[in-house]
């Protein structure tokens, strides 16, 4: 039962126009099939369907060449940019399904495992939940989502034998074993082919029967992994001539919010700065890609390997650190097993909605694993700059943005303040020095409450 083959161009050829294909891959590019989606361009199969987290930069040639016709996606846009995915999808070229990330996982978990669907609390209350049952389960609503069945899975890995068992290295299991597993032929490209007996048994992170074909990488992913923080973590914004808190700053007063022991959950963007402030604390770091117990970010890869954050940032492995699929990751979150769970966002609500994946400008947006992070009953504390790049309040009465979840946030921390929401309103706790809390409301919509303990300007 040999599952070796020549080339990638082989390994994909009987795949048909009109073929759904789930692609591995997270942040921008850890664990992209890079050799296989290069030999789909030069197949040049059209009317394709793409399944996975986001675009990846090795795919995007497909789009631009329009091979593409759908996408389900947790990533179809991202703020800041306008990409060609984006102006096809508003041209009506490209159809598209937007699925929280642990969603998502579950949904080819399913598909992999003979299940019709799942029933979930993610997505509850927002675009998500439109023309989808929700039923009642011990007093609490959850979607029906189906299962989702695909044609191809292109996989990367870091060794295979020639039975089809697949070794993962670090945290770049992530997608593996659900795309796999759903797909009716599983591709895996890896960069050592080795004789059956050569990977132990219990490094084995995708058994050889979910696997259709193994092929040896013929391209190195040279594709960036991860987005570069458009303002530096050191520079401050200024708010009447006033230099507010860092992006550092709010992360070293979001690590002093964060109980002990604690399992806790960085997002994208101002939350990740939060790791550089926990050496000696007794706090567990969880990443929805699969990783928990991970480090502060490092300038580069080279010293850990595929060991990366959600973000896709390189971060250092501790000791204790362990690596699985996003399944189990998703796991830990839904189950309540995350204690606290640090999100940016486009705005937070009167009543605690937060909405952090789309804006009126983009085409589409970008869900992610938010969605299910705050529908695990965690504590949720958003970091985010508390007016907009066109000046526009982010703490607002009510979201005018597609919600993420509704009455989820606990904790605020901004450039300015730090707020905290008891019962119905937000209390401000703590204002950037050289401010007032008066000053702080007036660059505020919704309506905040003054600690009593507080001084002004404190």
């Amino acid at each position: 039962m040999d599952k070796v083959v020549a080339s990638p161009a082989e390994a994909i050829g009987d795949l048909p126009d009109g073929a759904s294909i789930a692609v591995s891959g997270f942040g921008q590019s850890a664990g992209s099939p890079v050799s296989l989606l290069a030999a789909l361009c030069e197949r040049g199969s059209r009317r394709l369907c793409l399944v996975g987290n986001t675009i990846q930069p090795g795919a995007r040639p497909l789009i631009e060449r329009r091979q593409v016709s759908r996408l389900i996606m947790s990533f179809t846009a991202r703020a800041g940019s306008r990409t060609a995915v984006e102006e096809q999808i508003a041209g009506g070229e490209i159809a598209y399904e937007l699925v929280p990330q642990g969603t998502l996982v579950e949904r080819l978990r399913a598909a992999g495992a003979g299940l019709a669907g799942v029933y979930t609390p993610t997505g509850v209350g927002t675009r998500i939940a439109e023309g989808k049952e929700l039923r009642y389960f011990g007093g609490r609503p959850y979607l029906l989502e189906t299962a989702i069945h695909v044609d191809y899975a292109f996989i990367s890995g870091h060794r295979a034998d020639r039975l089809g068992n697949v070794e993962f290295r670090g945290a770049n299991q992530h997608f593996g074993p659900s795309f796999a597993k759903a797909a009716r032929v599983a591709v895996v490209e890896v960069d050592e082919v080795v004789e059956p007996g050569e990977i132990p048994p219990e490094r084995i992170g995708l058994p050889g029967i979910f696997v259709s074909r193994v092929v040896r990488k013929t391209l190195a992913n040279t594709l960036p992994k991860h987005a570069t923080n458009r303002r530096p973590a050191d520079v401050a914004r200024t708010y009447h001539g006033k230099p507010a808190w860092t992006r550092s700053q709010m992360a070293e007063r979001a690590a002093a919010l964060l109980p002990e022991p604690g399992y806790v959950n960085l997002g994208l963007g101002i939350p990740t700065y939060i790791s550089t402030y926990l050496r000696g604390r007794d706090i567990v770091l969880h990443g929805e890609n699969g990783i928990l117990g991970y480090g502060e970010i490092m300038a580069d890869e080279e010293t850990y390997p595929d060991v990366f954050n959600a973000g896709g940032q390189p971060v250092s492995a501790p000791p204790g650190i362990s690596f699985f699929d996003s399944v189990t990751a998703f796991e830990m979150v839904r189950s309540g097993r995350v204690h606290v769970v640090a999100l940016g966002a486009y705005q937070v609500d009167q009543e605690g909605g937060v909405a952090n994946w789309s804006t009126p400008e983009m085409v589409g947006g970008g869900i992610g694993g938010a969605m299910d992070l705050v529908a695990g009953g965690a504590t949720v504390m958003v970091l985010m700059e508390h007016r907009d790049s066109h000046n526009r309040p982010k703490l607002v009465r009510r979201c005018t943005y597609p919600l993420t979840g509704v009455g989820c946030v606990d904790l605020v921390v901004t450039d300015l303040a730090v707020l905290r929401r008891r019962r119905a309103a937000f209390v401000l706790e703590e204002v950037a020095q050289g401010f007032t809390p008066t000053e702080v409301q007036a660059l505020t919509d919704m309506e905040l409450q003054v600690d009593p303990g507080r001084e002004a300007g404190a």
